[in-house]
């Protein structure tokens, strides 16, 4: 534990001096939605190779790099990439953006993903906010020694996703005549995607939407006192008793249209955000 919180104050120091202001929003995003992010003043960017003790992404569109500037006039600092256990990295390692955002006063975290559906009412292209989601990934970023000054031994996950940030993310929705669906998102540590057997049991249990991330990082914003709205876009619907296969590159190019979209929403929450808490 020393040593990471060693690396994590060289990582934390070299991002400050890049600074100009410190960020209010975190960002990290999914698979094929490294775009979303740009839609915001970029005065900053820094490849994740060129940050110290940085985890580097290995998945296709994930670009690595780190942007700092404002999202209607919000401070905030974005993650082009993320990472997962799928990769070979260790919770630590996947939560290691989220514990740099939080040791650079970041307050609220947003986390987009790309996801399958679960919810035969879903269709390509939908964006889902999250309320709630299963951990299925077997491991947990709060294992091991607790230090107190990231958070408490033992948060409480009952309002993991935030509510006003939900209700600000719909109300940004109305606000431009998109519709959003919302519900339960399920981890898995991935890469290989799910059996048909898999998905009625992940539907048995409640979830409506599957994906290899997110969760890790949420639990770890949660531990440390960061609000959280989080988005899946789903990229393919799953039905177990006509199972369709689904390819890496159909999933990209059905997340990076939506790309806009989540754009709009992001772009709408934070406005409501530096005009309610920062302004």
């Amino acid at each position: 534990m020393q040593n990471l919180l060693q690396r994590l104050a060289e990582t934390t120091a070299f991002i400050k001096s890049k600074l100009r202001v410190a960020p209010y929003i975190g960002y990290l995003t999914g698979t094929g939605l490294g775009e979303s992010a740009e839609s915001m003043t970029i005065e900053t960017t820094v490849a994740y190779q060129n940050i110290p003790h940085f985890p580097l992404s290995t998945v296709q569109t994930h670009k690595g790099r780190l942007l700092a500037g404002e999202l209607s006039g919000c401070p905030i600092v974005a993650m082009q990439g993320r990472f997962h256990l799928y990769e070979g990295y260790s919770p630590l390692d996947v939560t290691y953006p989220i514990r740099l955002m939080q040791q650079l006063g970041v307050k609220i975290l947003f986390l987009s993903n790309a996801a399958g559906g679960l919810n035969p009412k879903f269709n390509p292209g939908d964006i889902m906010l999250i309320n709630d989601h299963i951990n299925l990934t077997a491991t947990n970023p709060l294992m091991g020694p607790n230090d107190d000054s990231w958070g408490i031994r033992f948060p409480d996950m009952s309002r993991a996703y935030n509510p006003e940030l939900i209700a600000a993310a719909e109300s940004a929705a109305r606000a431009a005549g998109l519709k959003l669906r919302k519900g339960i998102y399920v981890g898995l540590t991935g890469p290989a995607l799910e059996t048909p057997a898999e998905v009625k049991f992940l539907q048995t249990i409640g979830a409506e939407a599957v994906g290899f991330s997110t969760v890790q990082e949420v639990i770890a914003a949660v531990h440390g006192g960061l609000r959280v709205l989080g988005l899946s876009t789903i990229t393919n619907v799953h039905n177990p008793a006509d199972p369709v296969p689904a390819s890496v590159e159909e999933i990209i190019e059905v997340a990076q249209k939506a790309a806009p979209l989540l754009e709009t929403i992001l772009e709408g929450v934070a406005k409501k955000i530096y005009e309610t808490e920062i302004s």
